[in-house]
């Protein structure tokens, strides 16, 4: 078979599973299987070697190990403890609850890593207590799902642990360049609430006194230690990922049980199964995916790739655009890890041809498959929004497109302007950038 054939037979297999709605992790594998039949150089056993060379990885350790802490940080009530934080910090601001739900994602997403732990847990409160205030359940919805895409941007990141592992590249480095975009696009957000609540009159809370920021402070003091321990510890050599990842579920652990003495024992059976769960789904993702791409590679379907848009990459800002628009479609019908794996994995050549940065290339890519947790008809975070207040996708669509723009602008900014998402990397860790 040739290579053009192999491609669209794997890629024709892979669309008319995920049009049928089989799981992506699976639509993946079986995508495979037709492939290592039809060529008598290929072995099916193949097939879960890949897998289980994918597997084998100390660093993808990290992200079951950040989904617990996430899952325990919304089952011992440090959530709250956040949410009142921000509310003494912007709260009177015009939109004040709105503002409340992006500040408290930021915090948030600086010790889970999960987007879509972040939905559930900040949605949960939020989006209940918004609606009631008489925020357009639309506007409501659509805010918290876009906010929670900043969980998967500000370190620590399970998608950027993912992305270092794969490709080979400083995760700390990747946790340093994820700060600035992470803020930009949360302020992009808070600029797009202010607005909201200037045209639809939304309620504001009063100016908390200096008393009362104090006050929260003292109750969040410990919650907010975690993105210090966490990321600093990988920034700085203390720990790797995967020892970060561990240190952030122990101190979550002894905070939550120990500290605000607000998650008991028989709440863990349930916290450990929800991690299960999804870190199971992530991981079946990273095998299935890795063994695509293996079967992508091994046909040399990227160096036909690489010829077909070597035409248009020619500039380290065409790449970027070339970058962001392949991963923000692909993000809209399968899950970024292996959307991650297979098609970073594919564009890599492009942008080594133009000596694009491996950390700007990764932050590329990691911001643009985030934004693909928003977006119809994958958008998982987008998903467990609409549960949460229910109502349906289609409802809160415009508002929805209406916040993107916002935060594709920010997109914008990270390709056009590589040297000032470089800046943090460069300045504290010189000798991996």
């Amino acid at each position: 078979m040739t290579s053009a054939e192999v491609g669209w037979l794997m890629f024709s297999i892979f669309a008319v599973l995920i049009v049928v709605r089989v799981p992506v992790a699976f639509a993946l594998g079986i995508a495979c299987v037709p492939v290592f039949f039809l060529d008598d150089r290929l072995s099916p056993v193949l097939l879960i070697t890949e897998m289980h060379k994918s597997y084998n990885s100390f660093v993808l350790l990290a992200v079951p190990f950040f989904i617990l802490a996430a899952n325990l940080m919304n089952s011992s009530g440090i959530t709250q403890r956040l949410v009142e934080l921000s509310r003494s910090m912007v709260g009177h601001f015009r939109g004040g609850l709105g503002h409340i739900g992006v500040v408290v994602s930021m915090i948030f997403a600086g010790i889970s890593g999960s987007s879509t732990a972040e939905a559930a847990g900040i949605g949960s409160l939020l989006i209940p207590a918004m609606k009631k205030q008489g925020y357009d359940s639309s506007f409501t919805v659509a805010l918290i799902a876009c906010a929670s895409v900043i969980g998967v941007i500000i370190p620590p990141s399970i998608l950027m642990v993912v992305w270092g592992g794969i490709m080979s590249v400083s995760i700390g480095a990747l946790f340093l360049a994820g700060f600035l975009p992470g803020i930009m696009i949360g302020l992009s957000l808070m600029v797009c609430v202010y607005v909201y609540a200037r045209l639809r009159g939304y309620p504001v809370y009063a100016r908390a006194s200096v008393r009362e920021f104090f006050r929260t402070l003292g109750r969040a003091s410990f919650a907010l230690l975690a993105p210090a321990i966490v990321v600093g510890g990988v920034v700085f050599g203390v720990a790797t990922p995967t020892e970060a990842s561990v240190l952030a579920v122990l101190y979550t652990l002894v905070v939550g049980a120990l500290v605000y003495r607000s998650i008991g024992i028989r709440a863990l059976p349930g916290v450990f199964y929800e991690t299960a769960r999804l870190a199971s789904i992530s991981l079946f993702c990273i095998g299935t995916a890795s063994a695509f791409g293996w079967l992508l590679a091994f046909y040399r379907i990227p160096t036909a790739i690489m010829k077909t848009l070597a035409p248009y990459a020619t500039s380290v800002t065409a790449v970027g655009l070339i970058v962001a628009g392949v991963f923000l479609v692909v993000g809209c019908f399968i899950d970024a890890i292996p959307a991650m794996i297979i098609f970073g994995n594919l564009m890599l050549p492009l942008a080594e041809r133009v000596h694009m940065h491996p950390v700007h290339f990764a932050i590329i890519g990691v911001v643009s498959l985030a934004f693909g947790l928003v977006t119809p008809p994958y958008g998982l975070c987008l998903l467990i929004s609409c549960a949460i207040g229910q109502i349906q996708v289609v409802e809160c669509i415009r508002d929805v497109g209406i916040l993107l723009i916002a935060m594709l602008l920010m997109l914008a900014f990270v390709i056009f302007f590589p040297n000032v998402i470089l800046f943090f990397p460069r300045l504290i860790m010189p000798k991996f950038v």
